[in-house]
């Protein structure tokens, strides 16, 4: 366990769940959803994990850190690991994977909002061709966040995943659709949770954080 950055009483300890979209990808670099699950980070990327992890062990005790299955994701947590002098494996949710964007898959994020049945006032129930909506991922994402508050009560427990990713896991929290934007790369976004207690979100303030994607409805 990393010691530093965190005052909190046993009594008073809440469980914290902390949401890091991946560093800047290949593909966000292009602007375009990626064509596999196997693309890496760019040196951006690679420097604004490092930064995250940074950030995390000035202000956490993370016991456990989990991530996507995919590289992209699994490359930003292993890099937030060392920062944090988290020794241990970094853990795979599967179901923490990206939204399958279908038949948009390698073409530029501007393609959904150009598609003849995108509906941007009901973007979450819009399912592209062959792919799934973002009602689809809070589904299966929501049910991981919901076990882990669950196995780790009173932990600090950094959650690496994608962009749609964490606008779904946003949505399971506050119960509703209301995010104006997708997270930046290696932004932060904390759930607090303790027994008795609906779970809480909060956002923090960027801080040293290299800059990265900014785009309101990309994923990747």
């Amino acid at each position: 366990m990393n010691g530093r950055g965190d005052s909190r009483s046993p009594e008073s300890a809440a469980g914290r769940l902390i949401l890091v979209r991946h560093g800047e990808s290949e593909g966000n670099q292009v602007r375009r959803f990626s064509l596999s699950p196997d693309i890496g980070l760019t040196e951006l990327g690679i420097e604004q994990a490092r930064a995250a992890g940074r950030r995390i062990a000035r202000s956490f005790r993370p016991t456990t850190v989990v991530a996507s299955s995919f590289r992209r994701a699994r490359l930003t947590a292993e890099l937030i690991a060392r920062e944090i002098g988290h020794a241990a494996e970094v853990l795979i949710e599967d179901d923490l994977r990206e939204r399958s964007i279908g038949d948009l898959a390698g073409q530029a994020y501007d393609s959904m909002r150009h598609h003849p049945t995108y509906d941007p006032q009901r973007y979450w129930e819009w399912r592209p061709p062959g792919g799934e909506s973002l009602v689809d991922v809070a589904a299966r994402a929501g049910r991981v966040l919901d076990r882990l508050v669950a196995r780790h009560p009173a932990e600090d427990v950094v959650v690496v995943s994608h962009g749609g990713v964490m606008l779904a896991l946003c949505a399971h929290v506050e119960g509703e659709w209301t995010r104006p934007r997708v997270a930046r790369n290696c932004e932060l976004l904390v759930v607090s949770h303790a027994p008795g207690h609906p779970l809480a979100l909060t956002e923090l303030a960027d801080d040293d954080c290299p800059p990265g994607e900014r785009s309101g409805d990309a994923t990747g």
